[in-house]
């Protein structure tokens, strides 16, 4: 009788056994498909939900007699406590358990979008939006432990991610579509009311599909931590979206320096304390530490380049806000390609070689935004867009798998925060920071103007430019509306080219983090 070592390799003298065919990934079962089928439920429906507001907001602002600063507030408020609250959400979903947490949050956003449906007065609103911020603060790192909790095979949970992804970026695309019908057919209030039936289906279905994660609740949640994490971020949030507002410098910079005081005093306790909310240890694996930097990196690009993207679609190549969304459809379109595929090109290619090509694709894309000019570029800026659109995807989808694996399961939704937090951060600093770059070239390029009349108005923006240009007589006001359009192009080209050093700089980070050690695992 041969041994199962002979069985595999060959008994002696019976000459090779036949090359046995890989063993297939196992599928998911279905009740993991159920389970992943209503987490990308809800991804869905937050994304519905902002993107809808957007297209509400002057028609609420009208009925309710909103004012210039309660509209900033209604729109800030939800991120800024989305933001604030995520790192601490996260910690009590491990503790707790996450499916608790998940059908807690659940409850409350839809409670909350109904009150909020039916407000009747501005503050009333933005109280509903805060309680929503609160909500959405429980969903996400919820949602992504989960998808640890249930997919435990890497190959899977990578798959997973990805169609989470792609059902939170389908309601990004899917949002001003939906909100347009509702809001042709019904009240402003409906906007809100669209995500109610998808929580109560949330809440009956959940407890039956989804499976409780392993809790901590030996390990309380440091409240104290909890207060320095908010008061940490909140203030650094608040002083970039100012910046990106042109509002004031002293109060920006008044902001942010706060939040950094006590950011290192959150650090400080972390450092000390027996269950910190953040396990800094985290940070010493070098796949961690390169995948969260590649996170930022990207909202900070991607955010700065799509505001400025937007501007140049309406006030250079002169497309009204419909066909400059219609020109964006195929960006969205590459957004779902590049989130639905990323885990097929890594089982191709390896991680390492996915994210860093799905880099350097969002670097071709960027290029071309810098060949841009008033004369023309609508084609170049499209398929820019496109490439940098599905590039991002890759190594945005693989950093949450990255992420997920190299911390311990039980923090999972801590890490999950740690990932959302560092979206909302960059996407804070690239619309402030990038845009006031842009801002700065623009006015250098109008030099020569300045001393014309309304200058301070050509200068403080390009719509304004183009104000100043209709009301000069013809060859005059053609002369400084392609002059205010040529200088923010330049303005783009140059946030362009920073993109494309960061994205190449973050290919060869992550790179080198990911590179194979001899026992075939990525060195950390």
């Amino acid at each position: 009788m041969t041994t199962s070592t002979e069985t595999t390799l060959g008994a002696p003298g019976a000459g090779p056994a036949p090359s046995a065919r890989p063993a297939r990934p196992a599928r998911p079962s279905r009740r993991q498909r159920l389970a992943l089928a209503v987490l990308a439920l809800t991804a869905l429906l937050l994304s519905l939900d902002v993107s809808v507001l957007y297209l509400a907001q002057p028609e609420l602002s009208a009925d309710l007699g909103v004012s210039t600063t309660q509209q900033l507030w209604m729109l800030d408020i939800y991120s800024f406590v989305l933001a604030g609250l995520l790192v601490t959400m996260g910690a009590v979903g491990d503790r707790i358990g996450r499916r608790r947490l998940l059908l807690v949050g659940a409850v409350a956003f839809g409670v909350a979008s109904a009150a909020a449906a039916y407000a009747t007065s501005p503050g009333e609103l933005i109280v509903c939006r805060a309680v929503l911020g609160v909500a959405g603060a429980t969903l996400t790192p919820s949602t992504m432990g989960l998808i640890r909790t249930i997919f435990p095979d890497e190959k899977q949970m990578t798959a997973a991610i990805g169609a989470w992804y792609a059902c939170f970026m389908g309601g990004m695309a899917l949002g001003p579509l939906v909100g347009g019908l509702l809001l042709r057919h019904f009240w402003w209030g409906s906007a809100f009311l669209l995500g109610v039936p998808f929580m109560v289906l949330l809440v009956v279905v959940g407890p039956r599909v989804l499976p409780e994660s392993e809790r901590r609740s030996d390990a309380p949640v440091d409240v104290l931590s909890a207060a320095l994490s908010l008061g940490a971020i909140l203030p650094v949030i608040y002083g970039f979206k100012e910046v990106a507002r042109g509002g004031s410098a002293t109060v920006a910079a008044t902001s942010v320096g706060l939040g950094a005081a006590l950011g290192l005093l959150f650090l400080r306790r972390q450092r000390r304390i027996a269950n910190p909310l953040v396990d800094l240890t985290l940070f010493r694996s070098r796949v961690f530490a390169a995948a969260l930097a590649v996170m930022l990196v990207g909202g900070v690009v991607m955010a700065g380049v799509s505001y400025l993207g937007s501007q140049w679609l309406q006030l250079v190549a002169g497309l009204d806000p419909l066909g400059a969304g219609l020109w964006m459809l195929p960006a969205n379109v590459a957004l779902l390609a590049g989130s639905a595929l990323s885990a097929r090109v890594a089982g191709r290619l390896g991680t390492g070689p996915s994210m860093a090509g799905g880099l350097l694709l969002c670097a071709a894309g960027l290029v071309l935004h810098t060949q841009l000019g008033a004369g023309g570029g609508l084609g170049l800026l499209v398929l820019g867009m496109c490439l940098t659109s599905f590039g991002i995807m890759v190594p945005s989808t693989l950093t949450m798998g990255l992420m997920m694996r190299s911390a311990p399961p039980e923090r999972a939704g801590a890490v999950a925060s740690l990932s959302e937090t560092s979206a909302e951060f960059g996407i804070a600093v690239g619309v402030a920071g990038l845009g006031s770059l842009a801002t700065l070239v623009y006015r250098g390029a109008l030099g020569p103007y300045a001393g014309t009349r309304d200058a301070g108005a050509a200068l403080d923006s390009l719509a304004g430019a183009l104000r100043v240009a209709d009301g000069l007589p013809g060859p005059a006001g053609r002369e400084l509306a392609a002059a205010a359009q040529d200088a923010f192009s330049s303005g783009l080209a140059v946030v362009a080219w920073v993109g494309v050093l960061l994205f190449a700089g973050c290919a060869v980070a992550i790179t080198r983090a990911l590179r194979r050690g001899p026992n075939g695992d990525p060195l950390a």
